[in-house]
């Protein structure tokens, strides 16, 4: 079809989209040269994000909902294989067939090697292409199935409408997009931007190459702190990017004006302790403008936490992807290469004032974390969440991270006897309320933090999140 005539097909469907339900059967006779109503459909798939329409059941084309998506996800088992074929092609393209016994392996190896010295140093890294396909290798698939994991979460809570617009800063190599992609439904409108200046960028293009009409990206390769938005987004995600700001602080604060008014700031970062905590450091800090809806749900009104807040989830382990295996494989074997741990610490950020957990505590019934110094050797009740798994060994004692909100050290659940009446510490999921009654307070001198013990005399509920 002309440019013409798909002009055409457009402007007839602006029209009647707030008229009636837009029908290919119709709207072909006022297109020069009346072309088929199936070439007008395709064009109408192609422009349904820009006109805010879906296709119905009947074949027509109505406006999209703003009701929330719904989803059905049970977790990530493997990073799909069409995916890691589309990656796989890309290396070839690079290396030629025998890349993991040959210079591309030995390339990617030390490559990789390299990323992670520079990560745990904390030392800055370029992104040229040879790093960036990489990064990808060894970073796809955990980024790919955390995000899905963080935007489930979002969306058993009705936080993202069916007609929504993301921009994902630092976009990397398409790990959180593809999940975004694959998490959402077909029939939601997603217009999702893309911003990354790095090689990253190409590689990115290649992964999403093939997304549904309903799902259009557009890539800007500009930097955080150059790019000038002129809409405004319903979510701005920073996935694995905030430690590599020079002032996360200020990117946060530059991208918060252009939420929409119900709009989610979402950042996802690895699991380990500098970057877990640069997380929270940014989130406490922005947080005089934005609500924290979660997973360090603010229990008291009035409150925030100072203590560490070295805080993260782990889901189960991936399947280890087929590239990832044969560079492993030609590289001897020793599990250097597979990355398969989801691991990793998130925060939703809001300009409305939801929370995670409905709560409405009471002072009177319930100790507050803040005031922990006055309840030292006695029993008490008290509302936390849930901030960690099990930290502990096999052989000790049961050890969680809690926080509601107002702490300034850290405090620990620690299962010292095991009952059906405390078993909700253990079995609860990370983010959930737990309601701890006749908990003893302890003070940790070694750790320098407050131990709540559970015992046989403590009753521990929760209530999912």
């Amino acid at each position: 079809m002309k440019q013409k005539q798909r002009t055409q097909v457009v402007s007839n469907a602006k029209y009647l989209r707030s008229v009636r339900p837009i029908d290919p059967d119709e709207i072909f006779e006022y297109v020069d040269g009346q072309p088929h109503p199936a070439v007008v459909r395709q064009v109408l798939r192609e422009h349904a994000v820009e006109l805010g329409i879906v296709e119905a059941g009947d074949g027509t084309f109505v406006p999209a909902s703003d009701d929330p998506i719904s989803t059905t996800f049970h977790g990530v088992k493997a990073f799909p294989a069409a995916y890691a074929e589309r990656l796989e092609d890309r290396i070839v393209g690079q290396y030629g067939p025998g890349w993991p016994n040959g210079e591309g392996g030995d390339v990617l190896r030390h490559t990789i090697r390299k990323l992670k010295e520079d990560y745990f140093a904390q030392n800055p890294v370029e992104y040229d292409e040879v790093a960036a396909l990489a990064y990808a290798v060894y970073h796809l698939p955990d980024y790919y199935a955390s995000t899905q994991y963080v935007f489930a979460d979002m969306l058993r809570h009705g936080l993202v409408s069916e007609h929504t617009r993301i921009l994902d800063v630092g976009a990397g190599t398409g790990g959180p997009a593809l999940g975004i992609h694959d998490l959402f439904p077909e029939d939601a409108l997603v217009d999702y931007h893309a911003l990354e200046p790095s090689e990253s960028a190409d590689i990115f293009e290649h992964m999403l190459a093939e997304t549904r009409d309903t799902f259009r990206t557009t890539v800007h390769r500009e930097t955080a702190e150059d790019f000038q938005p002129s809409e405004t987004y319903d979510v701005v995600l920073f996935s694995n990017v905030l430690s590599e700001l020079e002032d996360p602080v200020s990117v946060v604060r530059k991208y918060e004006k252009h939420l929409a008014d119900d709009g989610s700031i979402v950042a996802i970062a690895p699991a380990d302790r500098n970057t877990s905590i640069g997380l929270r450091q940014v989130e406490r800090t922005v947080e005089d403008g934005l609500s924290v809806w979660g997973p360090a749900v603010r229990i008291w009104p009035g409150f925030k936490p100072e203590d560490e807040g070295w805080s993260f989830d782990v889901k189960p382990d991936l399947e280890v992807p087929p590239f990832q295996a044969q560079l492993d494989r030609a590289g001897g074997g020793y599990g250097e290469f597979e990355n398969v741990d989801v691991q990793y610490s998130w925060t939703v950020l809001r300009t409305d004032d939801k929370q995670r957990l409905d709560i409405d505590p009471n002072i009177n019934l319930y100790a507050r974390m803040n005031e922990m110094e006055k309840h030292v050797t006695k029993r008490i009740d008290l509302l936390a969440v849930k901030l960690s798994h099990s930290l502990s060994d096999g052989d000790s004692h049961q050890l969680f991270r809690i926080g509601d909100g107002s702490e300034r050290i850290d405090h620990y659940g620690v299962r010292t006897k095991e009952t059906s009446l405390n078993a909700p510490l253990a079995d609860a999921d990370y983010g959930d309320l737990l309601i701890f009654e006749n908990v003893l307070v302890l003070w940790n001198d070694d750790e320098e933090a407050y131990n709540l013990v559970v015992d046989g005399k403590t009753t521990v509920d929760s209530m999912p999140a």
